[in-house]
């Protein structure tokens, strides 16, 4: 039977995950895949390191080069994080001849363009199921079972520690650094879990989904990001009471104006199908022109999930070198320099706005007065006659649709008036 060798770049948490599946289902591969997967080689940053997994002495190496020189090792996967030195080892791998598998969003997000050139030039597997999803199969399936359509459309929750998060704060009447703080101890978010709560993670991943549905590389640094960070437990009951429920959404999609893509956090009604994806899960929503609607969900990120997705692009790794089998949708083609995001401050939503003012007659008419004046319409209001922080009282409404660019240049001018005594909460309406 034919051997195929394979290398690990890390043996953190998703190292970890891919060894124990290839020690746990090694006999079930050969049989389902008809060769032998040998993981020979294991990069580390320290060899002392004490690890919660056995790992013979022979495979673990702190030489890069013993890797990448080695002709017998035919696919190496990339599961260390961050941008370098992962950048400059997965563009010498496929310099080198190797396929490549990655788990890492970071980079391909920011420099995806060129990897997927050298790639395409070199005639090299890159799979990178493993960067957005989990063990969600969302890759495969805008790069081959929805070849025949053209995506119109993705809405996803793709990060499950903001959503594990927003979840605990309203079922638990948690406040957001309670949930945060408990969201670490079970292990979905990281000791500094900046990239998740300010919404660059999302945006990493729908970088990623945008540029395989539409054909176009999409730079993250290019897309609109908003993240969790000053979401308050008030927000979220008072959303509640407006029957919507709050998510860090993740959209992509094509207009006659250009591409809107954007991380934020919005208010989706409580009959969404999305408002029952609860805690860690994650979940991607496409709209085909001749599918339809197709939703997909699951674990979005830990060990096994993830090194479940790993494994899928392994054997990908293993077509593609016995039979020249490759992706149906090989990689985006095109790197448009004018390239045509929306603005944010274009695009048109209804809001949610929450004012801390004093209490005292005339607040409400003087905050309708500005909204008004900036062409804002008002659809509902509630207004909380009681101290609740520090001499204030919170005023909520909801708005019929508005530019953007009129809700910025609206709450600048309220947060000056000498009636507001905190900086406006504003989230966006999905619907």
């Amino acid at each position: 039977m034919i051997r195929i060798n394979i290398a690990l770049l890390g043996l953190g948490t998703v190292g970890q995950g891919v060894y124990e599946l290839w020690l746990r289902h090694r006999e079930r591969l050969r049989e389902k895949v008809g060769v032998d997967l040998e993981i020979k080689k294991i990069l580390v940053r320290d060899i002392s390191k004490r690890r919660n997994i056995g790992v013979p002495d022979e495979k673990i190496t702190v030489n890069f080069e013993e890797i990448c020189q080695d002709r017998d090792i035919s696919i190496v996967c990339e599961l260390m994080g961050g941008i370098e030195p992962a950048k400059t080892y997965i563009r010498r791998l496929l310099e080198a001849g190797k396929q490549v598998v990655t788990a890492n969003k970071a980079v391909l997000a920011e420099y995806g363009g060129e990897i997927f050139e050298l790639a395409t030039k070199r005639g090299a597997y890159l799979g990178f199921e493993a960067s957005v999803g989990g063990g969600i199969p969302v890759i495969k399936i805008l790069r081959e079972a929805l070849i025949g359509n053209r995506v119109e459309s993705i809405l996803g929750i793709i990060n499950g520690t903001t959503n594990y998060i927003l979840t605990r704060m309203l079922e638990n009447n948690l406040s957001f650094e309670r949930a945060l703080e408990e969201a670490k101890q079970r292990g979905y978010a990281e000791a500094d879990p900046t990239l998740d709560l300010t919404g660059l993670d999302s945006a990493h991943k729908i970088s990623i989904l945008a540029s395989l549905a539409f054909g176009v590389f999409i730079p993250s640094h290019r897309i609109y990001v908003e993240g969790i960070n000053e979401i308050d437990l008030m927000d979220l009951k008072f959303a509640k009471q407006f029957g919507y429920i709050v998510k860090l959404l993740a959209e992509a999609r094509e207009s006659r104006k250009g591409f809107e893509i954007r991380v934020y956090p919005a208010l989706l009604p409580e009959n969404h199908i999305l408002t029952s994806i609860r805690l860690n899960y994650n979940a991607i929503y496409i709209k085909g022109d001749f599918v339809g609607d197709v939703l997909l969900y699951g674990l979005g990120a830990g060990k096994e999930p993830t090194a479940s997705a790993v494994m899928s692009d392994i054997v990908s790794a293993v077509e593609y070198l016995r039979f020249n089998k490759f992706p149906l949708i090989k990689y985006p083609l095109r790197e448009d320099k004018d390239l045509r995001l929306v603005s944010v401050k274009d695009s048109v939503f209804r809001y949610y706005f929450r004012f801390s003012v004093v209490d005292r007659p005339g607040v409400l008419s003087k905050i309708s007065g500005v909204l008004g004046n900036h062409g804002i319409s008002i659809s509902s209001v509630v207004q909380i006659g009681r101290q609740i922080r520090k001499g204030a009282v919170p005023i909520v409404m909801l708005t019929h649709e508005t530019r953007e660019e009129q809700v910025v240049k609206a709450l600048e001018e309220i947060d000056q008036l000498d009636i507001v005594k905190a900086k406006t909460k504003r989230l966006r309406i999905f619907e």
